[in-house]
């Protein structure tokens, strides 16, 4: 294993935000300081640079198994490295779902080779099917780190309790995918002045505003750990707010989609800009960023979601889902730093170490002794998104042709370059 010495660039974690070196040997940050000396292998200029720990994306779908077709355990987690993400949790609705330990020992074991640290959820229901409650202690003991229906919401208040309810006791936080299909009712984008234009149903937002209010009620009720998927919506976002300060123990996550783009793209009739929840309205994406800047979203994550050209060619009837590995970091960099939003620190701790608290998994910083799980960024690059060029199986990206600030140059886990930028 190469010992590395990267000279002066811009460490930014949790602890600290200053110019020094970082030396790297047998997978640890040996040293962190000013003009270390030591024998080294390669030496890397980070003038300009930023280094920071591995980001976690804790909403992923790697499609493994049973639609590898559109992405699998190898192919995003090559996405994954090339946006700098170096943790990430999948979500259960593969086929057939997270709810059997076997099929979850096996994911775990075949990711074990991808230099990224995958964590799996296990369901809540069995078979997705919100009937009747999963193994979770068997779920556990096969590694999962999260329980979740996502895709499907849990459909009753009844049964959503009783799953809060056991989570908890076998110290496993919930994942929730907040949607009343009912209110929903076959509709495939915000329902509003677009989806008039256009002639087609509307997805309410009620649908996701009702059911994130349900359970955050029943969290608040039982106490459980609840952390409250993709928020789109204003009245999502301030339902958190207030359970937080009702003393609840809960959290969310939002996407660069949703704080940086609006429904008037679905007028090009074009299903790559078609996700659940959906894209909103001006009003929706302000609350999104004052909810991000005030504290209320923990997490920016990308709920990437690989679907094939083919999935995507009919407007209508194409699955939701956009991928998002590869952009969420030079978009968040673009909408929040380089507009003085949010400074790089307040951006590792959304990106890097709040969801890894929320999943109770041990932090990374940039300090002597660490694991080596760190990237380079080029806060001033800018680059325009090719679909071609992603390395997710799909191309299924709403930031296709857009200019964004900011770029990832180098992964490492473990002390060992995983990814490396075209120069």
């Amino acid at each position: 294993m190469e010992t590395v010495c990267i000279r002066n660039v811009r460490a930014v974690d949790s602890l600290r935000d200053a110019v020094c070196d970082i030396l790297i040997r047998d997978g640890r940050i040996a040293e962190i300081g000013e003009n270390i000396a030591a024998e080294i292998d390669r030496e890397i200029d980070g003038t300009g640079l930023i280094a920071m720990p591995g980001l976690f994306d804790m909403h992923v779908h790697f499609r493994d198994p049973g639609q590898t077709q559109k992405e699998d355990v190898y192919t995003g987690s090559a996405a994954a490295l090339a946006g700098g993400v170096t943790g990430v949790l999948c979500m259960p609705n593969t086929v057939p779902p997270m709810d059997n330990p076997e099929q979850v020992r096996d994911v775990l074991r075949r990711a074990n080779d991808t230099g990224v640290d995958v964590h799996q959820a296990g369901t809540l229901t069995v078979g997705l099917k919100g009937e009747r409650l999963a193994d979770y202690e068997a779920l556990k003991a096969a590694g999962v780190t999260a329980l979740s229906d996502d895709g499907r919401p849990v459909p009753t208040a009844e049964l959503m309790e009783a799953a809060l309810a056991k989570a908890k006791e076998a110290g496993l936080p919930v994942v929730s995918h907040c949607e009343d299909l009912a209110i929903i009712n076959g509709g495939i984008i915000n329902k509003g002045a677009v989806s008039e234009a256009l002639g087609v149903k509307g997805m309410d937002r009620r649908s996701e505003d009702s059911v994130t209010e349900r359970d955050l009620q029943l969290a608040l009720k039982t106490g459980a750990q609840l952390h409250i998927c993709h928020v789109s919506t204003t009245g999502s976002t301030e339902a958190v707010r207030k359970a937080k300060a009702a003393g609840g123990n809960v959290s969310c996550e939002t996407a660069p989609h949703y704080f940086m783009l609006t429904d008037e793209l679905l007028l090009s009739r074009d299903a790559d800009y078609r996700m659940n929840p959906p894209l909103r309205t001006p009003e929706d994406v302000a609350a999104i960023k004052a909810g991000i800047l005030d504290g209320t979203i923990d997490c920016i994550i990308t709920d990437h979601a690989p679907h094939t050209a083919e999935d995507k060619a009919d407007f209508e009837k194409a699955p939701n889902g956009v991928v998002g590995l590869e952009t969420s970091l030079a978009a968040t960099l673009t909408t929040f730093y380089h507009t003085g939003l949010l400074t790089l620190q307040d951006i590792v701790r959304l990106m890097c170490d709040n969801p890894r608290r929320l999943l109770h998994l041990p932090a990374r910083t940039l300090s002597a002794g660490a694991a080596a799980d760190l990237i380079l960024v080029d806060p001033e690059r800018r680059w325009t998104v090719d679909p071609e060029k992603l390395h997710s199986r799909s191309h299924n990206t709403v930031f296709k042709g857009m200019t964004l600030t900011g770029k990832v140059l180098m992964t490492m886990t473990g002390g060992i370059v995983r990814y490396e930028a075209d120069t």
